[in-house]
């Protein structure tokens, strides 16, 4: 049975709450989210303001669903606009504190981003949240999973969750963190966030995707205004986790401050070199194989890699909205779907180069994952890669952004597979969660105790009154 068509007053309500917010991308041009005002953004949306606050109550709400609206529209196939130059004024605040590492915590973990997707984000977040118990810390990860979600239009993968703030409160009293991390700007980060300022909770952050970038490149908006979205964000936070050097470097150029490092791990147990009693699962596909695992999606640059004139064969792993169209488009590249554990590592472990086109990563797990296996990487010089691969003798960048991904893949198959595998074990996960745990802002002794303390007896007061109406 076909859903109900929407009607004429579903629609006109729908184009309001997209001219308004249309407007908000339009008002961060010119202005900072600090400066937003109920009033200009009505005044830009050609709507009354009472309109604007009965669609966005408050400017939490309004937030958030700009920033849904982003993600879907980036997520989508709207036509590519030039992107317009960002602010680039410098602010720069050094952290010089330090953790043990050893002592136990409760850490609370905020992410819009968990399983059942399949991402690095997610592999990151659980792999860091199994070494942290290991460690003896007391995890609570709040996800989408625990609330009422939509699929994202587009990208029905990623499940956005709503109606989060007053459960997402009710968690945080639950659990009375001593350290809290928000892994994402969405939905559920957004509500912790809104939390801890008001709460006066310190807090850090964590930045994953170069979100303004591709929002930039597929929407009339500028780069400016997904900047000023992340900043306004990432502002409160006690330190703001990036995986390279090359990205600290980029967004403290972007007026982001309190910026420290976290590194990336693999299994290198999972993840190994393919061995004499294991099959070729490539043994029938002409050789040299040229691999590339992750999300099929239009900020991934896959056909940077499909398109690309290679002798052998061309494989692509991983689910996608693009799948199809790619698909169609390229019959001659090999599209697996989705893989996971052994299954995966076998695709690793067979291939004879992995292929990295992705211009919009942080980092790319994948491409640890990929050497670990012995399989040498080819991919262009962005954050990530080019943090990784110089000097490495585990892979090749491309001469530029836009050219020389063929020759960084014909040049990978002259690499020492044992060379490659021998850099990967320097990696581990159990050093990237001491370094999360190191980068983390607990609540002081003796503050935090009296804070939790008065917030229980405020709750009791508050049932007590109820209860007594």
């Amino acid at each position: 049975m076909k859903p109900p068509m929407p009607n004429l007053r579903d629609r006109q309500r729908e184009e309001t709450r997209a001219q308004i917010l249309r407007a908000v991308g339009r008002q961060l041009e010119t202005r900072s989210l600090e400066d937003l005002s109920f009033a200009e953004i009505a005044r830009d949306a050609g709507v009354g303001e009472r309109t604007v606050y009965r669609h966005f109550p408050t400017k939490e709400a309004l937030l958030g669903a700009f920033w849904a609206y982003m993600q879907s529209q980036a997520f989508g196939q709207a036509e590519r606009s030039k992107p317009m130059r960002s602010d680039r004024r410098v602010r720069e605040a050094i952290i010089s504190a330090t953790r043990d590492v050893q002592r136990p915590m409760r850490i609370l973990i905020a992410t819009d981003a968990w399983e059942p997707q399949v991402n690095g984000v997610v592999r990151t977040l659980t792999r860091v949240v199994s070494e942290l118990q290991a460690i003896g810390h007391t995890v609570e990860v709040i996800h989408p999973g625990q609330f009422k979600t939509f699929p994202l239009p587009t990208y029905s993968e990623i499940k956005v969750a709503i109606g989060v703030y007053e459960p997402v409160q009710e968690l945080f009293k639950a659990f009375e963190p001593e350290a809290i991390h928000i892994a994402t700007e969405g939905p559920i980060g957004l509500a912790a966030r809104r939390i801890c300022v008001e709460w006066k909770l310190p807090f850090t952050t964590s930045y994953h995707t170069r979100f303004p970038e591709y929002v930039s490149a597929r929407l009339p908006l500028p780069l400016a205004a997904g900047y000023a979205y992340m900043k306004w964000f990432h502002k409160p936070s006690g330190r703001m986790m990036v995986a390279t050097p090359t990205m600290q470097k980029e967004l403290t150029a972007h007026g982001f401050r309190n910026i420290s490092a976290w590194s990336r791990g693999v299994d290198t147990e999972v993840f190994h070199p393919r061995r004499d009693d294991e099959p070729d699962i490539f043994a029938d596909l002409p050789k040299p194989v040229f691999l590339y695992v992750g999300r099929v999606a239009v900020e991934k640059n896959i056909e940077a890699f499909v398109a690309l004139d290679l002798p052998g064969s061309k494989v692509v792993v991983g689910p996608g909205p693009q799948l199809e169209e790619l698909k169609e488009k390229y019959p001659d590249v090999i599209f697996k779907g989705p893989k996971s554990g052994a299954e995966l590592a076998a695709h690793y472990a067979c291939a004879d180069v992995f292929v990295f086109p992705s211009l919009t990563d942080t980092f790319g797990l994948v491409i640890l994952e990929a050497m670990a296996a012995g399989t040498p990487v080819a991919a262009y010089p962005a954050p990530g890669p080019i943090d990784l691969i110089p000097g490495s003798g585990a892979g090749v960048l491309a001469l530029t952004a836009t050219e020389g991904l063929r020759e960084a893949c014909l040049q990978c198959l002259q690499l020492d597979r044992g060379k490659v595998r021998a850099f990967a074990e320097g990696f581990s996960w159990r050093a990237c969660a001491e370094d999360f745990v190191k980068n983390l802002q607990p609540y002081p002794e003796p503050e935090k105790t009296r804070f939790w303390r008065r917030l229980r007896r405020l709750a009791r007061v508050r049932r007590r009154r109820e209860e007594a109406a």
